[in-house]
């Protein structure tokens, strides 16, 4: 048996950590012009291990952003463009009778990697939507009886249409309770628009990145996040806002607690990129209506959004 000659890194300590995360933002600002609040929450989510959903109009800036994400981290990187005749053995593979080797091989789909774009999720039928369930909760998938793991990290990134369009398909609340955080981008400033128009080529831009992080490196910054001190003062106020979900003034059903579980990681990531060992409420009432309005559904006669009823739900909410 050959030993591999491997080469021992040390981990990262904070000061490097943090170095590593500031360069992350600012490589993928150079591709995502004037959305820093956008790019904080995509890494929180990531850094939480969340799957992230993108909601916006085509041709802001979606799929980029998803593609710069995952080279930027230096993750193995898979698109897949969802459309109505996708078949679930797309996504996941299939076996294929191969006479040279007198039996069934298994194929793997573009499912089996590190990042996962789902691009236009909701143009794709209820049956191919479900097939992802399994990867985002298990990270792994059965195909003919037998359980395959996904490679680690796993991630999706996936983007939505606005539903009224044409050719759409609402994703059912299962799936979108198994995205982390969903986000939206929208048009861009006079400025950040002028350097898009004067600059390069978004997808040349792309391509010419190089990765930050290795996969090891953003799994210890993954692992960094669990270490995020959360004060008991800061709990209650987790459970204030998650008590006032389920409250019926302003929801028809509240969050589960596992959601509240996934609002909590969301938070000490977000405290890490901003450079604190600590989260504070800043933090949750910052990342709240990206982390669950997608979750719930507002009361009859609400008169908003549900981002905007979220909003109200916190000011509404008293600080411990």
């Amino acid at each position: 048996m050959r030993l591999q000659n491997l080469r021992y890194r040390e981990p990262m300590n904070s000061v490097e950590l943090q170095s590593r995360l500031s360069r992350l933002k600012s490589q993928i600002s150079t591709i995502i012009v004037g959305k820093p609040i956008q790019i904080d929450d995509s890494l929180a989510c990531l850094l939480a291990g969340g799957h992230l959903l993108i909601e916006d109009l085509p041709g802001v800036g979606k799929t980029t952003l998803a593609h710069t994400l995952a080279v930027t981290l230096g993750l193995q990187f898979s698109r897949v463009q969802f459309t109505a005749d996708l078949m679930p053995s797309d996504l996941i593979g299939v076996s294929i009778f191969e006479r040279q080797k007198e039996g069934f091989v298994f194929h793997p789909g573009p499912v089996f990697t590190q990042v996962l774009l789902a691009d236009e999720i909701n143009r794709a039928g209820p049956k191919t939507q479900s097939a992802l369930l399994e990867a985002m909760e298990e990270h792994q998938v059965s195909v003919e009886g037998e359980t395959r793991p996904l490679p680690k990290p796993f991630f999706v990134i996936a983007t939505q249409n606005p539903s009224e369009q044409l050719g759409t398909y609402p994703l059912p609340e299962s799936q979108l309770d198994r995205f982390l955080m969903c986000i939206t981008l929208g048009y861009p400033d006079r400025q950040a628009e002028r350097a898009l128009l004067s600059g390069s080529d978004r997808r040349e831009a792309v391509a010419q990145l190089q990765p930050v992080m290795t996969s090891n490196e953003l799994i210890e910054a993954m692992n960094a996040v669990k270490q995020i001190f959360v004060s008991e003062s800061l709990l209650d106020y987790l459970q204030a806002l998650i008590a006032a979900t389920r409250s019926g003034q302003w929801f028809v059903a509240g969050l589960s607690p596992r959601a509240g579980i996934a609002v909590l990681r969301l938070a000490r990531a977000r405290a890490l990129l901003a450079g604190r060992d600590h989260v504070v409420p800043d933090d949750l009432q910052a990342l709240l209506p990206q982390a669950i309005a997608h979750r719930l559904q507002p009361v009859a006669g609400a008169g908003r959004g549900r981002r905007e009823q979220v909003r109200a739900m916190i000011e509404a909410v008293p600080l411990p």
